[in-house]
């Protein structure tokens, strides 16, 4: 790394640091005022955004989108060949993420351009995350050591050499690698006796001082499924690290964000610009909103980009709800008009519903991925709404794999998951 990234490199992690020490907490008071104080229990009748949320007194582990209870729930499930569990599973140890002969590809700084062009490192450095994770799940379901030991392998690999992220996707590979390493680490570090206490405490480092920098300030102006991304893996990173302050932080930023890229009704004639930015004219946000000109419950602000990018947002939003309720905070009342219509939405069109004119001109790109498991489980499993169109959806695309970016196996991990 030369002297001038070096250097431009200090007064950012400062400035990250000084906004990390002084997050003011106070409770959420809609779009663009500070987050919650204390956790507590909201009265009766409260409206779902005057809840309290908080970092908790006592973090639990592991409990960053998937939790013990929720693991044990998974390995019994396989154990007893039951499915859609066992084909998920053998989906999962099937692929390459899952091999004992993976060899970590680290790098001193990944460089990622626009759609990883360049490509340095991107590739490499997203898969040997996803493959820590894979492994941390293959150990814990079958309670072999050699899967651990190599999910130790790499994190100690990437931990032990990468210290920046470079180009103009920096902000968004960050985020993506950023979140399947805290899933990864927490598992290994809370279920199985064999990190060090030198690889946990530089694995910390690497979290703290390289990937926390690049995105807990988020990104106001770009496509909303960044900055969605960059607080999913904030947040994980807080869970790891006990940071009480980032957590706050990003917890802040995801309610900010999130009605600015999933929209009710309910907000009014047209969606509201995200907190931070000046897209806040009808026209601006037109434009952001990819010309779309009429606003319904569910649509996104990257619907009528493609559903692809649609479906890392929304993907990223249920993984927080997800690791915030194993934290003792459920968001889920909060957001479910937003994440079931959302889901609802896209799903009936992923099934072939007739696109109407006054939707992205007629025509959508399809794709939204593997990605509707989360959510769905958390709404209609454990909350009880009905998402008939979302459960067809999920159901067809069983078992669900990964997008090779930051979402896996999440049938395995959630599917009819109680806990």
């Amino acid at each position: 790394m030369s002297s001038s990234r070096l250097r431009a490199r200090t007064p950012r992690l400062a400035a990250a640091g000084l906004l990390l020490l002084t997050a003011v907490v106070a409770p959420y008071a809609g779009p663009g005022a500070a987050t919650a104080a204390t956790a507590s229990t909201a009265p009766a009748g409260t409206p779902a955004a005057a809840v309290r949320i908080a970092a908790p007194a006592t973090f639990t582990h592991p409990g960053v989108l998937v939790s013990r209870p929720q693991l044990d729930f998974v390995r019994g499930r396989v154990n007893a060949g039951a499915q859609p569990w066992k084909g998920a599973y053998d989906q999962m140890m099937g692929s390459a993420f899952a091999s004992l002969t993976r060899t970590p590809k680290p790098r001193a700084v990944v460089e990622c351009g626009s759609y990883s062009n360049p490509n340095n490192g991107c590739t490499d450095e997203r898969q040997d995350a996803l493959a820590a994770y894979t492994l941390a799940l293959a150990w814990y379901v079958t309670q072999d050591s050699r899967y651990a030991e190599k999910a130790i392998q790499i994190m100690d690999a990437w931990s032990a050499t990468i210290r920046d992220h470079t180009n103009s996707n920096a902000p968004l590979q960050t985020a993506w690698a950023g979140s399947s390493w805290p899933r990864a680490a927490e598992i290994i570090r809370y279920t199985y006796g064999g990190w060090s206490s030198t690889g946990v405490s530089r694995f910390g480092t690497m979290l703290r001082n390289v990937y926390l920098p690049e995105i807990i300030n988020g990104n106001a102006t770009s496509n909303g499924n960044w900055e969605l991304s960059m607080m999913e893996a904030a947040l994980g990173i807080a869970v790891f690290l006990e940071d009480r302050a980032v957590y706050d932080r990003a917890v802040a930023k995801f309610r900010d964000r999130l009605p600015a890229f999933l929209y009710l009704t309910s907000d009014g004639a047209y969606p509201r610009g995200p907190v931070g930015s000046s897209i806040d004219t009808r026209a601006e946000v037109v434009s952001y909103w990819h010309g779309q000109q009429t606003f319904s419950d569910g649509l996104s602000q990257e619907s009528c980009r493609d559903f692809t990018h649609t479906g890392y947002g929304i993907s990223a939003i249920s993984h927080v709800a997800e690791t915030l309720r194993h934290q003792g905070q459920d968001i889920y009342p909060e957001i479910q008009d937003r994440l079931r219509h959302a889901l609802g939405f896209h799903a009936k069109y992923e099934l072939g519903d007739a696109v109407p004119s006054t939707l992205c001109g007629g025509s959508l790109t399809l794709g939204l991925g593997p990605v509707t498991e989360v959510a769905f489980n958390a709404l209609n499993n454990r909350r009880g709404i009905a998402m008939t169109r979302t459960q067809q959806l999920t159901e067809r695309q069983r078992p669900a794999g990964t997008n090779y970016l930051f979402v896996a196996w999440e049938t395995l991990t959630h599917a009819g998951n109680p806990n």
